[in-house]
């Protein structure tokens, strides 16, 4: 995989936007921007993904259910967001109705798509690659709740095992605090997964495809105070979020190639998936680096990491989006 340098937009050719028909399907596909009571800042997010796509002049439809690919909708490209629909597994959704009807779509096909969701499968295949991860364990629903399966620690961090945005996340310090928030998650219909507190820095690095797959610029958050919890209602803007927590370029001469390379490694598990990021927890003080999860077609905001990045390597946020398009147009054999 090249670096940052050598990743350059692509474009959907004039004919191909001519002649095909795309299908953007997001949640809130059709909110008019602004904050959404639940879902917070991702409606937002999905309109501003909408204006862009909007302003690339392509043969676009908006539609925000499922329904629209129960039968043929009559196009030949979806760009899906809607991966969270209200129950589990349903990130395959949208790909596995692709792939009954022949539509070509971006990202991941469905199987990988569980794989990267699935936070104690992906940490299998990081620790197949040989990167350092923390132990864990995943108490799926309807299996035994064993203390003796629980990894040793101080404090644990226990959370729904397909959460995103940090959904359901909770801490806690003896045996009986991770059974009861794993009872919890599992009361809500959800696998739960309980791993170590590591303390340090969240170190990401985001991939895209454009003529193959090719990591963008990493980013850090620098944080006050490594020991405290981010919530969903915090990273919705649900709620006040009184830490301050900087985005920033990761370059430290020291680590940011050993971070790279074991990005690169596990992202080789998961191609061709179009566009992603890889998370580590980076302790500067111990120098350990343990990968935490792996995020396919995460989120395309212009204020989260993949755009961030993308914007570093000198990227608008319509470009983001037209190259990726773009990629997947070309590997399902649509374009030249």
């Amino acid at each position: 995989m090249s670096k940052s340098p050598d990743v350059l937009p692509l474009a959907i050719p004039d004919e191909a936007k001519e002649r095909l028909k795309f299908l953007y399907l997001a949640k809130h596909a059709h909110w008019g921007g602004g904050m959404h009571p639940e879902d917070g800042n991702h409606a937002i997010y999905h309109h501003e993904v909408r204006t862009s796509l909007e302003s690339l002049g392509i043969n676009l439809a908006v539609e925000d259910k499922y329904d629209i690919l129960f039968d043929h909708p009559g196009v030949d490209f979806v760009f899906p967001l809607l991966n969270r629909g209200g129950f589990v597994n349903s990130e395959m959704m949208i790909p596995l109705l692709c792939n009954m009807h022949r539509i070509a779509y971006v990202g991941a096909m469905p199987f990988i798509r569980g794989v990267g969701d699935d936070k104690s499968v992906s940490k299998l295949v990081a620790t197949h690659a040989g990167v350092p991860t923390a132990p864990w364990f995943c108490y799926r629903r309807g299996a035994p709740v064993l203390e003796a399966d629980c990894p040793t620690a101080e404090r644990w961090v226990i959370k729904p095992n397909a959460s995103s945005a940090s959904w359901g996340i909770s801490d806690a310090f003896d045996w009986a605090g991770v059974a009861n928030a794993v009872a919890g998650i599992h009361g809500q219909g959800h696998d739960a997964i309980v791993e170590p507190y590591l303390d340090g820095y969240d170190v990401q690095a985001a991939f895209i495809s454009s003529d193959g797959p090719k990591a963008l610029p990493m980013l850090i958050y620098e944080r006050e105070d490594t020991q405290k919890l981010w919530t969903y209602y915090e990273k919705r803007d649900l709620v006040p979020n009184t830490e301050k927590a900087t985005l920033k370029r990761f370059d430290d001469p020291e680590f940011a190639p050993r971070v790279q390379e074991m990005a690169e490694r596990i992202a080789r598990e998961f191609e061709p998936f179009d566009y992603g990021r890889i998370e580590f927890r980076l302790d500067k003080k111990t120098g350990e680096v343990n990968f935490i999860e792996i995020n396919l077609n995460c989120n395309l905001w212009s204020e989260k990491v993949v755009a961030k990045s993308a914007a570093a390597a000198g990227f608008s946020h319509a470009q983001l989006l037209e190259t990726i398009i773009a990629e997947g147009l070309k590997r399902n054999g649509l374009i030249a």
